[in-house]
């Protein structure tokens, strides 16, 4: 990168918002990490402390920051800050969700709770949120993008009704507001991530017996990171901007590997692909 770059990462106490705050840290980036965790994470719940520490590790410089993202007040807060010590955004991930323990059970959604509905406020209503007040630091820069971290659910049956609506709401929000960001040169997508080797995923299938353990191998969190950064710095950026993006493709696109020097696979013959964007929203 020809300059140090500054990001906001929502939701990276753990999982795949830790995982881009890394990858964006060996870039040598200026990382804001959010989050309600701030205390010492144990493996599973994680920490902003301990995701801060890890970006600072890698490179770049973590600066944790307490935010509840279903409170408005302290999203303001947070760009205000990073107004306040930088003045400008390069990246905004938009990783934020409360996902309950009632949305993986694989129950009917009239017979689950209705818990599974608060992904529509942290999940879908905070990337809105984040974005808007993002912008005017994206536009001080010259430059920007905004990702909302997404996935097959999109498309596909996963997870029911609430996390599809979630994952597919947060598809079309990055292709409106890339529309209407493209004049100031700021691009919106939404990058699909595949299945992810988390902390919570490593606990899931430790738990299974052996011969119900999934084989698939699956991407680390930090390769989505390292996808996000190489389509920052691409030519193709507003080219790409408004779409929904397998991140496995476009790690292919890119020249980008993960962790271990693998490439993840794309499943887009087997769990869906995203759909071609209207003629209205390509101009």
């Amino acid at each position: 990168m020809n300059k140090q770059i500054i990001a906001v990462v929502t939701g990276a106490s753990r999982g795949a918002g830790k995982g881009i705050a890394i990858a964006l840290g060996e870039k040598g980036a200026v990382v804001y990490v959010t989050g309600r965790s701030s205390g010492e994470g144990d493996e599973i719940s994680g920490s902003i402390i301990d995701t801060a520490k890890a970006v600072t590790t890698a490179g770049g410089k973590g600066i944790a920051v307490i935010v509840d993202h279903a409170d408005d007040s302290s999203v303001i807060a947070l760009f205000e800050q990073v107004k306040r010590e930088y003045g400008r955004l390069d990246i905004l991930v938009n990783n934020a969700a409360n996902a309950h323990d009632d949305v993986a059970k694989t129950i009917p959604f009239w017979e689950n709770s209705l818990k599974p509905l608060d992904l529509l406020n942290v999940g879908l209503r905070s990337h809105y949120v984040s974005s808007y007040y993002a912008v005017p630091l994206l536009f001080a820069n010259g430059k920007g993008l905004i990702v909302n971290t997404g996935q097959y659910a999109a498309v596909g049956y996963f997870h029911g009704p609430a996390y599809g609506a979630q994952k597919a709401g947060a598809d079309k929000m990055a292709a409106d507001m890339a529309k209407e960001l493209r004049s100031h040169n700021v691009a919106a997508v939404s990058v699909w991530m595949g299945f992810l080797d988390t902390e919570r995923a490593r606990a899931y299938i430790s738990s299974l017996p052996e011969d119900k353990k999934p084989t698939t191998k699956r991407e680390s969190p930090q390769f989505t990171g390292r996808v996000v950064a190489a389509l920052y710095e691409s030519d193709e950026l507003l080219n790409l901007s408004g779409q929904a993006l397998i991140g496995a493709e476009l790690g292919e696109r890119f020249g980008v590997l993960d962790v271990d020097g693998s490439k993840p696979v794309s499943y887009r013959e087997t769990l869906g692909c995203p759909p071609d964007l209207h003629h209205t929203l390509k101009n």
